[in-house]
């Protein structure tokens, strides 16, 4: 996908804009006119797609700092086309999973859950991403609502389908073992209460 640098891009938003203005002044609105609609197109690509693009190429490389500066630059999140709205909290949640905020990458995550995403790849990865979630807090029956959900979902991807697999065997042993230890402590407690 074709994607301009950020800065690149206010600084073309600005000449587009300002230099237009000036040019229609000082000669014909008609001649100005397309360098503003080139402007206003800039303007209208950063308020609706953001800097998630960028922002995701600087998380593969592991930055989670520069990463998180780069997502800051994203004016107003609530007005981000529908699938970078979701992608902006699912950076988000990561990042704050990353620095061990558990409770506020949960949010980020459930905020992501409520848009209708393009694929259901994407978001069979929202509902993996809960299902770990609530799995580490031990969490178990939400954990096994959440890959319910994904479970349903369509996913064509292979390497979604590996973790969605992997993640349920995790899900059912650690939820079954939690189970034995339960019914172990209860058949204990009958014993000295006898």
């Amino acid at each position: 996908m074709f994607s301009i640098n950020i800065y690149l891009k206010f600084a073309l938003i600005g000449i587009c804009l300002i230099g237009g203005v000036l040019l229609a002044i000082f000669t014909s609105f008609w001649y100005a006119l397309p360098i503003i609609l080139i402007g206003l197109i800039l303007l209208a690509s950063y308020i609706l797609l953001g800097t998630i693009q960028s922002a995701a190429q600087i998380m593969e490389t592991g930055d989670m700092a520069a990463t998180d500066a780069r997502l800051n630059l994203t004016w107003k999140p609530e007005w981000l086309f529908g699938p970078n709205k979701a992608m902006y909290y699912m950076l988000k949640g990561t990042m704050a999973i990353q620095n061990k905020k558990v409770d506020e990458g949960e949010e980020w995550f459930k905020k992501a859950e409520g848009i209708k995403m393009p694929s259901d790849n994407e978001a069979a990865m929202i509902q993996l991403q809960l299902a770990g979630l609530n799995a580490s807090k031990r969490k178990w029956n939400q954990a096994n609502v959440y890959m319910k959900n994904a479970k349903k979902l369509n996913v064509t991807n292979p390497q979604i389908s590996a973790q969605m697999l992997q993640l349920e065997q995790m899900i059912k042993t650690k939820g079954m073992s939690q189970a034995r230890m339960i019914k172990q402590k209860g058949k204990r407690g009958q014993r000295f209460h006898n």
